[in-house]
């Protein structure tokens, strides 16, 4: 019977009669703490009945603080990933997993979301990952939630645009209101404009559109995984039947200069100029994107950034604020579930 049904029938059954004798207590000469007892006896038993009929009070999500990750991590090796990624893949073949199974997706180039939509095809995206590949500099990693390709990559590249000209120009009024000529003011000065450079820099290559996709999370079934990872421009398609919840997960794909071991990327700590490198290639041949991986251990949560427009950067630019070894910290613009 279910807990609906059994609270109706009391109701019906004990109220008439409860009723009746709260009104025979009312008129008596101690019905005050008469009509305590009897209210608070009337609301344990209505509770203890609720709990039985329901099998017990509600499950725990045991999976709260957990977060499972995929990818690479510094000093991994490359290729045994590779390798153990198209092993994991090959043995889904003949398995049946409903609605497909998330997967990560490496490519083997930087590629514009034109050239990203010819890789993607029919395969359901839920994320796509870039960054933009200025020389010897660390960069941004971002993290573009997106549906349709390119439609709502190039919206998020707008958006990043946007929010790195308001970071550009937050270090240059910085630099202009530090005051003093001594060593350490000039240091922190030129600090300030390296950041505003590398941060305009980043601001116009993402409002044309560069090539700066390296990596997208995808779910379809273990067939259509293969036709991907067979696919030009795609380096492995790692699947994780394991990953449920995409705000449970974190993803660190290896970048595409990265090809031996996982290590962080040259920075010059000099002022950096802008080249045509990651600006032009927008204008030239669009890149390829690259799928985030993961490790299938659980791990600590680690916070990410789910608004539209994160917040301005840290008073003082540093490389170590920039992309790390591998993809894990992002800019998170939500995570929308992939449409099958």
């Amino acid at each position: 019977m279910r807990a609906g049904d059994l609270l109706r029938k009391l109701d019906q059954r004990l109220l008439p009669r409860l009723a009746a004798t709260v009104t025979r207590l009312g008129h008596g000469p101690s019905r005050t703490p008469l009509l305590g007892w009897v209210a608070m006896l009337s609301c344990a038993a209505v509770l203890a009945t609720a709990v039985l009929a329901t099998g017990g009070p509600p499950a725990q999500d045991r999976t709260v603080g957990e977060v499972t990750r995929v990818g690479v991590v510094e000093g991994d090796s490359i290729p045994r990933y590779e390798a153990d990624a198209a092993a994991d893949l090959a043995a889904l073949a003949g398995r049946s997993l409903g609605d497909g199974t998330y997967a990560l997706v490496s490519l083997n180039e930087y590629l514009t979301p034109a050239r990203l939509a010819a890789v993607v095809g029919d395969v359901g995206v839920a994320v796509v990952f870039g960054r933009v590949p200025l020389p010897e500099r660390q960069t941004e990693i971002v993290r573009i939630p997106a549906q349709r390709v390119p439609e709502d990559v190039s919206a998020g590249m707008a958006r990043l645009a946007e929010r790195k000209e308001r970071e550009a120009a937050d270090y240059r009024a910085r630099a202009t209101a530090l005051g003093g000529g001594g060593p350490q003011e000039r240091e922190l000065r030129d600090l300030y404009l390296s950041g505003a450079q590398v941060a305009a820099a980043e601001a116009v290559a993402y409002r044309t559109e560069c090539a700066c996709l390296y990596a997208l999370v995808v779910r379809a079934e273990p067939a259509k995984l293969r036709g991907v990872a067979a696919r030009s421009g795609v380096r492995v398609v790692d699947p994780a039947p394991e990953v449920r919840r995409l705000e449970r997960t974190v993803f660190t794909p290896p970048l595409p200069e990265q090809r031996d071991v996982v290590r962080p990327p040259v920075d010059r700590t000099a002022t950096p100029e802008p080249t045509a490198s990651a600006t032009a290639t927008a204008t030239a041949s669009p890149p390829t994107p690259e799928p985030t991986v993961a490790n299938r251990s659980p791990a600590a949560p680690e916070v990410t950034d789910s608004s539209p427009s994160p917040p301005l950067p840290p008073p003082v630019p540093s490389a170590s604020t920039r992309t790390p070894s591998t993809s894990a910290d992002m800019v998170d613009e939500g995570d929308p579930e992939p449409t099958p």
